[in-house]
């Protein structure tokens, strides 16, 4: 190998750890290398525990220290979603309170205070004699209701005209039939509470035009918006109720039957019930 090599030849041959001819032996370089390339030691001694990143390291290490408490007043605040019904809104609370049957009829049908006015197909006013003495009050249209926008025309319409026939009464002559909603709930879902509180001013006021003499809850949602109550249906059957002086008799809803006949032993004892309410009233 001649003696002048080129600059890359005598980077090849160091990085092989060979001799270049002219230059010491590598081993030699390296023991004279300058004390100023050697780490510096350090000053500080080591660690009495474990080293970070042994095995015993994860098990001696102390545990994290916890975060400093928020200020409960400058913390934000998350979001909570509403859970009572929205205030009622006294102008059209007046309107409603002074619509004759026709105006309210137009009001109901065209209403749209809650989103059951844009899933349903027919708004269902009532049925029946506005000119009756006994108001029977259910829980909202179901789906053959909602198809012809009559009350109480499906298969538990039929069970309570046979309640009615039982009774001596007819919703052509002495009966009026209302609903707490005046839409079907999708998919006969129960109803909500904004949509009670929407929709229950039409049934105050429709009771007002009607001035019935006695007031049948078939259910538990007509009976607790009558009353504005939470008490389980069980605690209301057979116990004097009212509704602004009115008497008010709670029994179990038709469509209830139709699921537990064996009920219908205590639906008619609430009837009778009602029917001597009734004849007290008339002495």
């Amino acid at each position: 190998m001649p003696d002048s090599l080129t600059d890359p030849q005598r980077q090849f041959l160091q990085l092989l750890h060979l001799s270049v001819p002219g230059d010491p032996p590598p081993e030699v370089t390296q023991a004279k290398a300058p004390a100023s390339t050697a780490p510096p030691k350090r000053s500080t001694p080591a660690p009495a525990g474990p080293v970070p990143g042994s095995p015993r390291s994860a098990e001696a290490a102390p545990p994290p220290a916890p975060p400093p408490a928020e200020d409960p007043v400058a913390a934000p605040q998350k979001a909570v979603p509403a859970l009572f019904d929205p205030p009622p809104d006294p102008q059209r609370l007046m309107r409603i309170a002074t619509l004759d049957w026709l105006d309210l009829g137009h009001m109901i049908t065209a209403c749209r205070a809650c989103s059951l006015g844009e899933t349903r197909k027919h708004a269902v006013v009532g049925a029946g004699n506005p000119r009756g003495s006994w108001l029977f009050v259910g829980e909202a249209p179901g789906a053959e209701e909602d198809r012809r926008g009559e009350a109480f025309v499906g298969r538990g319409g039929q069970l309570l005209d046979a309640m009615l026939h039982a009774m001596g009464l007819s919703r052509e002559n002495e009966v009026y039939i209302a609903n707490i909603l005046k839409c079907r709930p999708p998919n006969n879902r129960d109803p909500l509470g904004p949509e009670v509180h929407a929709c229950i001013p039409y049934l105050q006021r429709q009771i007002a035009l009607l001035q019935p003499r006695i007031i049948v809850a078939l259910g538990r949602f007509a009976a607790q918006g009558l009353l504005q109550v939470d008490t389980p249906l069980a605690k209301l059957r057979g116990t004097p109720q009212q509704y602004q002086g009115i008497p008010l008799i709670v029994t179990y809803h038709p469509a209830y039957l139709l699921r537990n006949p064996i009920d219908k032993r205590k639906v008619w004892e609430d009837l009778k019930r009602a029917l001597g309410v009734f004849a007290a009233l008339q002495k």
